[in-house]
C-alpha cells in the first residue's frame, strides 16, 4: 500500500513512517525538506511540506498537521482510502467536500486511543528495537527554557529529551 504521512518529522510523524514501513508500505513523508534526512535514510520518499500531495496516489494518509491542505489529503486518497488523524499542529478547524468522502468511500480514523493488546504489540516493536525512536537533542534539565524554543521554532526532527540532574554526568 502507498501511505502518506503528514508531520513526518515530527516524533509521531517519524513513528508513524517507521510503523508503516514495517508494515510493508511505500511511505512519503510530507515535511521541510531540512529535516527529511532521517526519512529518506528509512527509505520514505520526501513530499516536501507546503506541496499538494498528488491527487487519488495513496491507499492511507496518516494526518498530524490537520488545518489547510485537509482537502488536499482527502483528494490525494484512492477510492475506498483510509485517513486516520492524531494531531492538530496546523489547526484544528477544517474545511472539506463531504462528497469527496462518501463519492470515494473514504473512512476518516480518529486515532489516539487503542485497544491495550494494541498497545501491548507496539511496546515488543519497541523493546525488540524494529521502531527507534529519533531523539534529535538532549538538554540538561537547567536548559528548559532552551529546549522550549528549539521545540517552538522546529529545529530538530523527532523528539527533544530532557535529563534531569541525577543522569546528567
Amino acid at each position: 500500500e502507498r501511505v502518506l504521512v503528514t508531520g513526518a518529522s515530527g516524533g509521531v510523524g517519524l513513528a508513524a513512517v517507521q510503523l508503516a514501513l514495517l508494515r510493508g508500505a511505500e511511505v512519503t513523508a510530507q515535511c521541510s525538506l531540512s529535516k527529511s534526512a532521517e526519512l529518506r535514510a528509512m527509505g520514505a520518499a520526501i513530499l516536501p511540506r507546503d506541496s499538494t500531495p498528488p491527487a487519488r496516489s495513496f491507499d492511507a494518509v496518516i494526518d498530524i498537521v490537520g488545518g489547510e491542505g485537509f482537502q488536499d489529503r482527502l483528494d490525494a486518497l484512492r477510492p475506498g482510502g483510509r485517513y486516520a488523524t492524531s494531531g492538530a499542529v496546523g489547526g484544528p478547524l477544517v474545511q472539506g467536500d463531504l462528497r469527496r468522502i462518501y463519492l470515494n468511500d473514504l473512512t476518516l480514523y480518529g486515532a489516539t486511543h487503542q485497544p491495550r493488546e494494541v498497545f501491548a504489540g507496539l511496546v515488543t516493536i519497541i523493546n525488540t528495537a524494529r521502531l527507534r525512536p529519533v531523539v534529535s537533542q538532549t538538554y540538561p534539565l537547567r536548559d528548559i527554557a532552551q529546549a522550549q524554543a528549539d521545540l517552538a521554532a522546529g529545529r530538530y526532527p523527532g523528539k527533544l529529551v530532557l535529563v534531569p540532574p541525577e543522569s546528567q554526568p
